[in-house]
């Protein structure tokens, strides 16, 4: 008897899954949404027994289609690699031209989602979003924005407001940042006249008092963010920055199914949801058919808005 449970226990450990050891790579600098997003999945995985091990690496560079190249060249078929990426990337692999696309790796979910916030220097003498769009009509050029990679989501919101304000939107000073720390350093050291990013990415400068919120692109006003909406505002701009996990490519329907299953039960866990609330990011979980679906229809509405901007010709 002794030996048939023995044997039973065994065979029960033998036929358990494999626990992943995941490699995640965040296509940009520290700081940043994408670096965030990768080491809060690393934290959430670990913590939750998803995974035994998490590694995160930073492969910077236009937009994330450097890593993206990477990824997509350095593990094909290995069900282990992750890359975290987003509505940025999608803009990036267009104004890039970039060889290699979202439809080179394995996408599996969609994770979160950000409102963009519109900031100034606490010393800054406009006030409020008005005075930046009175700027901006005075003298398009003389309007430096810091945000992220050139055709991201920050770029192209301040394409969209520039367009909204009645400004030629080829005629912005967009200066991009691989990383959101290195353009919140920018902001914060007065070289430009304004900010544009994801609102959990100055949240705790704006609390210090170091930053001043003018607006915000939610259709609704946030709570706790102390700021009207662009549409408020006059402006009529509405726009979320979303992000995503994908898989590496060439992994057979198994294997896809063990990441897919993986990534579920972390966005599940109140774990993952208290990080989630922690950062003011929005649940946006979507995954399998439905994800693809609205995959394709934001990369083909975002080569639109891309073209109406002058980014993309």
């Amino acid at each position: 008897m002794k030996q048939f449970v023995l044997a039973s226990l065994l065979a029960g450990s033998v036929a358990m899954p494999a626990m992943a050891d995941y490699t995640i790579i965040a296509p940009a600098n520290p700081g940043g949404g994408w670096d965030q997003t990768a080491r809060t999945m690393q934290t959430v995985l670990q913590e939750e027994g998803i995974s035994k091990s998490v590694q995160v690496q930073n492969v910077p560079g236009a937009g994330g289609t450097i890593g993206l190249a990477q990824f997509a060249s350095q593990n094909k078929g290995n069900p282990d690699a992750l890359i975290v990426g987003g509505y940025v990337m999608v803009g990036a692999i267009l104004t890039n031209n970039s060889p290699v696309s979202l439809k080179d790796v394995t996408p599996i979910a969609r994770l979160t989602g950000e409102y963009e916030a519109i900031v100034v220097p606490a010393a800054s003498p406009i006030k409020d979003i008005a005075g930046l769009i009175e700027s901006l009509k005075a003298d398009p050029g003389a309007v430096s924005w810091a945000g992220g990679s050139a055709g991201g989501t920050d770029h192209i919101a301040v394409g969209l407001i520039a367009k909204a304000a009645g400004v030629d939107p080829t005629k912005i000073n967009y200066i991009a940042y691989s990383g959101g720390g290195e353009a919140l350093a920018a902001i914060l050291g007065n070289q430009v006249t304004a900010g544009i990013s994801s609102l959990g990415e100055f949240d705790a400068q704006i609390k210090a008092g170091t930053l001043r919120l003018l607006a915000v692109s939610s259709p609704e006003r946030i709570a706790g963010a102390d700021a009207p909406t662009l549409k408020e505002a006059g402006l009529d701009v509405e726009l979320q920055n979303w992000r995503m996990v994908a898989a590496a490519p060439g992994l057979s329907d198994e294997q896809k199914a063990k990441v897919t299953a993986d990534v579920e039960k972390m966005v599940k866990s109140e774990n993952w949801q208290k990080q989630l609330a922690d950062k003011g990011w929005s649940d946006t979980y979507l995954s399998g058919a439905d994800f693809d679906a609205q995959l394709e229809k934001d990369v083909t509405s975002t080569g639109t808005v891309l073209k109406d901007i002058g980014l993309v010709k």
